[in-house]
């Protein structure tokens, strides 16, 4: 294996660069995954943006989670925003708690990313989820909502039924939408 040190000169380096040294750590797979650790903890944020990188490009079924919910409390914005994304396209249940402490993250784009992700996880996240739509502040109920609408998972009817009765328009768009996706939202007939 290269010396860590190489591999945070060439992760510090340009894009090019670096993206060409996230491939190669990642083609080592599971063996790759103490060197990401020590990578997770360095000082500059673009190497743990490409640690938490090299993670999701893992193709050996290596156990990247613990690695991603890591990422999703960095210190840096842009890292926790590259491990919702990440959690999003390798989606776990094991991740649903730190996602559902993302949707309160003070970067929008970590909210949005960590919606992504629950609803991505599927049927694990959902009571979690529906949780938060019945008793959370408005911006987490409203991503909550969207992830709900998009999880497609019929259990989530009810909180959906009672986000029409919002005063927010995108709670009520989401709420819809997600009826519609489950076939039970308004049919309007000729009596």
């Amino acid at each position: 294996m290269v010396e860590i040190s190489e591999i945070v000169t060439s992760l510090s380096a340009d894009d090019d660069t670096a993206y060409q040294a996230s491939e190669v750590l990642a083609v080592q797979g599971s063996a790759a995954l103490p060197v990401i650790q020590a990578l997770l903890t360095h000082d500059q944020a673009d190497v743990r943006w490409w640690a938490v990188h090299t993670c999701v490009i893992i193709q050996d079924g290596a156990d990247i989670t613990p690695f991603l919910v890591q990422g999703l409390q960095d210190p840096d914005a842009a890292v926790r925003q590259c491990a919702a994304l990440g959690l999003q396209q390798r989606p776990d249940d094991r991740a649903v708690p730190a996602l559902v402490a993302a949707l309160s993250d003070d970067d929008s784009l970590v909210v949005r990313l960590a919606a992504n992700a629950l609803a991505a996880t599927g049927p694990a996240a959902v009571p979690e989820l529906i949780k938060l739509v019945e008793d959370s502040p408005s911006k987490i109920r409203l991503e909550a909502t969207r992830a709900l609408a998009l999880s497609g998972d019929t259990r989530s009817i009810p909180a959906l039924f009672n986000s029409l009765d919002s005063d927010s328009t995108l709670m009520n768009y989401w709420a819809n939408e997600g009826l519609d996706r489950l076939g039970v939202g308004m049919t309007f007939f000729k009596p």
